[in-house]
């Protein structure tokens, strides 16, 4: 089938992946999309919290864009460690490699590029696999992998396949206990440097894949989360190629990609904040990340919203702690996004109580997803809206026009938690 009529064939063709615990995966077929089962990870056993690892990966993206932006190879001393293995909140996809396919569960992150598995379950060649000449090798703050970079078929559902797609097998990997790897959905440059020695190579996401090959019309990735009280719920979607209108509310509001360095090396755009009407956050750069769990803003700007809310720094989770009553009176945030404001309720600005003691918290305490991003403004990456903030609004990563979509969903003002 030429491009041409492969594209108007699979035009409304959208991969999603629902996201649920332990769930078997489901492909389900309805009005020309494509649905697949997957899960939301809560895998909080480890010594660390969430905000630790949280700054771990800050600070290796910060790495990671300073080296792309001067030709400097990223050095084991640019990366910080900190024991936070096991303690994370992520969401993972099933995904497909080789013929016939062996299914791997992988991280979803728009923070990175590379696609690669082998962390966990062993990867199995086929005959659609083939070795290139290339190691591969990406660091994640919390996290890492070395191995050797492969290119094989890929499937992303019930009869949606990608040929030729470059992938890196683990030979050795560090802090992904409990998957097998990653599906790397964020921008392509990121893979700069990563391979080697063709190290000025880039690797091209699925979703450039998918695009390449006619599958889908649209070089771009939309995300739906959900909050939720309890691990085992089904509460996500990514649709690739264009948007699920049964997702959100209202129009998109697209954002054009900062200009500001570093946040311009990923899906970066610039945003300001407040709480009621008191400033919390001027307009800067920031990006919007699956990767990071809380949503996270420069030092100067939470020290100014811990103060405005009367919250307390929690030692045995490592995020701020309201009592009820405060919590009460706790205003909204508002986030405002190339001119439009998107309102993030109290609600929306806690941890879910239910799940609490996941965390080393107390059943009675009020812990808000509002956490410190290790750096005071004007560095160039002041904010990150991660997946707390994804879970009360929809997102679309618009590769091809440079640009991040916003909308509000049927949950933005949901008192799920």
């Amino acid at each position: 089938m030429s491009r041409g009529s492969s594209s108007a064939f699979f035009s409304l063709l959208l991969l999603a992946l629902a996201l649920t615990a332990h769930a078997t995966p489901v492909v389900q077929m309805r009005d020309s999309l494509v649905r697949l089962q997957t899960a939301k990870r809560f895998n909080l056993t480890g010594t660390g919290n969430l905000l630790a690892r949280d700054q771990a990966r800050v600070h290796n993206l910060r790495a990671r864009a300073n080296a792309k932006l001067t030709g400097v190879p990223l050095t084991a001393d640019a990366v910080i460690s900190v024991p936070v293995d096991n303690q994370a909140v992520d969401y993972v996809a099933n995904v497909g490699v080789g013929t016939p396919p062996t299914t791997y569960s992988l991280l979803v992150d728009t923070g990175s590029s590379n696609t690669w598995v082998g962390a966990g379950r062993t990867f199995v060649q086929t005959s659609s696999s083939r070795q290139t000449r290339d190691r591969v090798s990406v660091s994640y703050g919390s996290g890492d992998f070395s191995g050797t970079e492969f290119t094989d078929t890929v499937t992303l559902g019930s009869g949606l396949t990608i040929t030729g797609q470059s992938i890196g097998v683990a030979t050795s990997s560090d802090g992904f206990d409990g998957v097998d790897g990653i599906l790397g959905i964020g921008p392509t440059g990121l893979t700069v440097g990563t391979l080697s020695p063709d190290t000025r190579s880039t690797v091209p996401t699925v979703t450039d894949s998918l695009f390449a090959q006619g599958t889908i019309s649209q070089d771009l990735v939309s995300v739906s989360f959900e909050p939720t009280t309890q691990p085992e719920v089904v509460n996500g979607e990514l649709t690739f190629g264009g948007t699920d209108s049964s997702k959100f509310t209202g129009s998109i509001n697209f954002a054009p990609l900062t200009r500001t360095s570093p946040a311009s090396e990923f899906f970066g755009i610039d945003q300001s904040i407040r709480l009621g009407s008191t400033t919390i956050l001027s307009k800067t750069a920031g990006i919007v990340d699956t990767g990071t769990t809380l949503t996270l803003i420069a030092t100067d700007a939470l020290q100014r919203y811990q103060r405005a809310t009367g919250a307390v720094f929690d030692n045995a989770t490592g995020l701020l702690r309201l009592t009820q009553a405060q919590f009460a009176k706790l205003p909204s945030l508002f986030f405002t996004i190339n001119g439009v404001t998107f309102e993030f309720t109290a609600n929306a600005q806690i941890w879910p109580r239910a799940l609490n003691t996941a965390i080393g918290g107390n059943t009675n305490s009020v812990y808000l997803i509002v956490g410190d991003i290790g750096t005071r403004s004007g560095q160039g990456l002041d904010f990150i809206n991660g997946l707390t903030f994804l879970e009360r609004f929809y997102a679309v990563f618009d590769t091809a026009n440079s640009r991040v979509g916003i909308a509000n969903t049927p949950f933005t003002t949901a008192t799920t938690n």
